[in-house]
């Protein structure tokens, strides 16, 4: 892996890259990062990261973020491609201080379907953990196994949805930006406040094109306009 830093005025933007191109089963990667008191990160990927097909073994990203007094994280990787016979085990660990800030969003495509691609062998196991001053404040887990397009097909899951992503934020204009961010969300899309700081949205989409137009408008707002160029190309 590698990192580029882009020119940035509000702070440094780092794009990682994945030099070998994606990842299969025996590949374990590991991503340490962190924002310095009073200081902002932008960490973002260079292109949507796949995870192709595994002869045996699953792959293994893990991925711990510190975010440091006074200081803002922005945690915004492209998308992740699940190819079929994919085995992929994902965590992400958010380490924050009480006054810092973080935007973070992680979205998932279940095969590219403009290449007719479908999903009938396939895992992910996806877990986020967001902890402040030693304590949890964000827990999500995601195990899906197996025939995926019949697992998304189902109503309580995601009713034939092709692409999924979880976004949150903690910062203190949280509670601000429920409206304006459910504004800009479809039907299949959901945002709340797990407390005053602290929100939270889910978004289904048909493919990774309607997922793309759901959260360029939305993370713009909750980055103030600081989207990473990689991610408008």
């Amino acid at each position: 892996m590698k990192a580029l830093f882009p020119r940035r005025a509000d702070g440094l933007e780092a794009i990682v890259i994945n030099t070998s191109g994606g990842l299969t089963g025996g590949d374990r990667l590991a991503l340490d990062c962190g924002a310095g008191a009073g200081s902002r990160l932008v960490l973002t990927t260079q292109a949507a990261e796949r995870a192709y097909r595994s002869a045996s073994g699953w792959a293994q990203m893990d991925t711990k973020l510190h975010v440091g007094a006074g200081s803002r994280l922005d945690w915004l990787p492209q998308e992740l491609i699940l190819f079929e016979g994919a085995r992929l085990k994902r965590s992400l660990r958010v380490e924050m201080e009480a006054d810092a800030r973080l935007l973070l969003v992680e979205p998932v495509i279940f095969g590219r379907m403009a290449m007719g691609e479908v999903l009938h062998d396939a895992a992910l196991r996806d877990r986020i953990e967001i902890w402040r001053d030693g304590v949890p404040l964000y827990c999500d887990a995601l195990r899906l196994e197996g025939d995926l397009a019949a697992r998304m097909a189902q109503p309580a899951v995601g009713r034939g949805a092709g692409a999924m992503a979880s976004l949150v934020f903690v910062g203190p204009e949280a509670e601000a930006f429920l409206s304006p961010l459910r504004a800009v969300l479809p039907v299949t899309a959901g945002a709340t406040l797990l407390q005053n700081d602290v929100l939270v949205a889910r978004v289904l989409a048909e493919d990774g094109f309607a997922l793309r137009q759901t959260l360029l408008p939305a993370l713009d707002r909750l980055s103030g306009e600081g989207l990473p160029i990689s991610w408008r190309l």
